[in-house]
């Protein structure tokens, strides 16, 4: 099977062979920057994400890496991801960079090393992870989601599970009603501090100190969380008309009632 770094050497560039970088990137839309949001269950991160593709301006973030959904992206673009996973990295890029060249995409905590597995064995060779990942994202910039409110992201987790509402938003329905689970609650809190972890682990071992977005500051002011987000990947905010959630918020008295009753051990 073709490596990745073989792929690069050997991808035609107008009519000819180009070595290097120039094998995967060099299209009709160059990504001149990359980003990844990097998220974890019910921290936020289709509010956000949401928020950014709005703009037309931070291309269209979704998880075009996580196994179930590649094959999905890569029909909507002609793209074989299980076949070619090289040639799938070559093409979603370009695909769903907005017009000003920039690529983005979201990786939750519980399947990054498994993500990183596949990058490293596409583009092999003595490189750090994040020299790794910039061979394939240029100038990848790093947003990390977090809820500050742990129990409150437990929660929101158990609900959706029970719910089957993921995201609410019009059109989107639940299929079942949710009920108190104390167990369930705190297998979610467990599982979001191990996601958090995960992300813990990968920053402090690259040395990486990425740009935070708070769940809670995008609760109390959308626009300008987003706006600033933008400008950490480098990104011009001038001319965006206001910024407005297309999702919903799950949090209502449910949650506060669910909330107290954890609190108060029952």
């Amino acid at each position: 099977m073709q490596t990745f770094a073989q792929y690069l050497l050997l991808s035609p560039v107008g009519g000819r062979h180009s070595p290097g970088m120039g094998g995967i990137f060099h299209s009709l839309r160059h990504p001149r920057r990359c980003y990844m949001v990097c998220a974890t269950a019910r921290s936020g991160s289709n509010f956000f994400t949401d928020g950014l593709h709005a703009t037309r301006r931070a291309g269209r973030p979704k998880q075009f890496f996580l196994p179930k959904f590649e094959a999905g992206y890569g029909e909507a673009h002609g793209l074989d991801p299980r076949a070619d996973f090289a040639g799938y990295l070559r093409g979603i890029i370009p695909a769903t960079a907005t017009s000003n060249e920039v690529f983005g995409f979201k990786i939750m905590g519980w399947y990054l090393e498994e993500f990183l597995d596949r990058i490293r064995a596409a583009v092999p060779g003595d490189l750090s992870e994040p020299a790794r990942l910039q061979r394939v994202f240029p100038r990848l910039r790093y947003l990390r989601m977090v809820r500050r409110n742990k129990l409150r992201q437990a929660i929101s987790k158990a609900r959706a599970l029970q719910s089957g509402l993921w995201k609410v938003q019009e059109g989107n329905r639940a299929t079942a009603e949710p009920v108190y689970d104390r167990d369930l609650i705190a297998r979610c809190l467990a599982e979001t501090r191990a996601d958090e972890e995960v992300w813990d682990r990968f920053f402090d071992r690259n040395r990486i100190v990425p740009h935070t977005v708070y769940y809670e500051d995008l609760c109390e002011n959308y626009d300008a969380t987003v706006r600033e987000a933008l400008r950490a990947i480098g990104v011009r905010t001038g001319g965006i008309p206001p910024i407005v959630p297309a999702t919903i918020r799950q949090s209502d008295a449910l949650s506060e009632e669910w909330e107290a009753a954890f609190l108060t051990g029952k």
